[in-house]
């Protein structure tokens, strides 16, 4: 009699804990369905100075564009196709750009042509219908192990440098922290961003108005999230934009 009340209580014991696993299983995937937001999705997150600044669920490879930047670590073997800690090659934004530019990045990385230290840079003008934009801006980040979020100012500002160098209308960026697997604070490093380009556009405007400098007018900027980020970049967003107008 005993020995079946044991049993009976460790049955039940055994099906309250699977209950409490499936609920939990079921909670996580419900919030990560919430908390994903659909490819092609955009929202305009705010202006400044007149340049409409745009959240977009979008990869390097697929925005369209004037001018696509894309960030990129100095090269480990396999760095951006190793997953984890990168994102998996479906999800990967920087492996999906590698793979319609033929391999490029990967071999411009890998062969020192492009060495990825921090704020370098090289312009590539990919032949028509390779990518959605039509030219192509990767700036280094560095050492993948040495990464700090304050880095993103300046590469933010290199952005808009080098955009209104080329005169164009509109440039999307992708930071590519996520692909690369580097587990960033997603608000601040998108805050960040804002912050360096609007503090480059400020200083030409400055000296446009000293007559030390002429440039045509940004219209937008198109920052690209991954279906997971978007949401927590467009708070670090709207928090930079609130700062800077402030």
């Amino acid at each position: 009699m005993k020995n079946n009340f044991a049993k009976q209580s460790i049955t039940a014991f055994q099906n309250f804990r699977l209950a409490i696993i499936i609920f939990s299983v079921f909670i996580t995937g419900t919030a990560f369905a919430q908390n994903t937001t659909a490819i092609g999705t955009a929202k305009v997150w705010g202006t400044v100075d007149g340049i409409a600044i745009e959240g977009v669920v979008q990869g390097p490879s697929a925005q369209v564009s004037d001018l696509q930047v894309a960030c990129v670590f100095e090269y480990t073997e396999g760095d951006i196709f190793n997953s984890p800690p990168a994102l998996p090659p479906a999800l990967n934004g920087l492996v999906h750009l590698d793979q319609d530019m033929k391999g490029l990045i990967t071999e411009i990385r890998k062969s020192g042509k492009f060495l990825g230290h921090a704020n370098e840079t090289i312009l590539i003008s990919p032949p028509k219908g390779t990518i959605g934009g039509k030219r192509l801006l990767l700036i280094g980040l560095g050492d993948r192990n040495k990464f700090t979020p304050e880095l993103m100012i300046g590469v933010g500002s290199i952005a808009m440098r080098e955009a209104l160098k080329l005169g164009v209308k509109n440039f999307s960026f992708a930071s590519d922290l996520k692909d690369a697997g580097i587990d960033s604070p997603t608000a601040l490093v998108a805050g960040n961003v804002v912050k360096g380009i609007f503090e480059a556009y400020r200083t030409q405007t400055w000296l446009k108005e000293k007559n030390m400098s002429t440039f045509k007018p940004v219209a937008k900027v198109i920052l690209l999230a991954g279906p997971a980020f978007f949401t927590t970049a467009g708070e670090g967003i709207q928090e930079a934009i609130a700062a800077i107008k402030n």
